[in-house]
């Protein structure tokens, strides 16, 4: 049985990070724990699943926080969810986005938001399936 875990040790992280890098690239292999461990001191939380066959690997992971504006008043906002490509249409981010959905509804909370890469269609295909919907563009601007 699958039960998502989360990535609260040194260890738990790095074990972590093969999947993590899948999904940001752009991050030296050796930043992933320092930056993980000061974005949990802002509130930011790691879960994983482990591989169904060895359970010292890990097969995704969901990075969220919780936030609170204007528009949508009190939410969880995914900032991260990546399955190893060895592991992909096998279940683990559904069970992740669903496992986040239980943890908004146990808080009293209506919404979970995440954003999602323009060219992403297998992505899209499972969010939208999952009864999320496209409310907005993202817009960035480096300065």
């Amino acid at each position: 049985m699958r039960t998502v875990r989360t990535a609260a040790t040194d260890a738990e992280i790095l074990a972590c990070r093969e999947v993590i890098l899948t999904l940001r690239p752009h991050i030296a292999p050796e930043s992933v724990l320092p930056q993980i461990r000061e974005m949990q001191q802002e509130g930011y939380h790691l879960l994983y699943l482990p591989t169904d066959d060895d359970p010292s690997k890990v097969a995704a992971i969901a990075g969220y926080r919780h936030k609170h504006n204007l528009h949508s008043g009190r939410f969880i906002y995914i900032d991260d969810l990546a399955t190893h490509p060895s592991c992909r249409a096998q279940g683990y981010a559904t069970l992740l986005l669903h496992h986040i959905r239980e943890i908004a509804k146990e808080e009293g909370l209506s919404i979970v938001q995440l954003d999602s890469g323009h060219g992403l269609w297998p992505a899209h295909r499972l969010y939208h399936e999952q009864g999320f919907y496209i409310s907005a563009h993202h817009f960035t601007q480096v300065v």
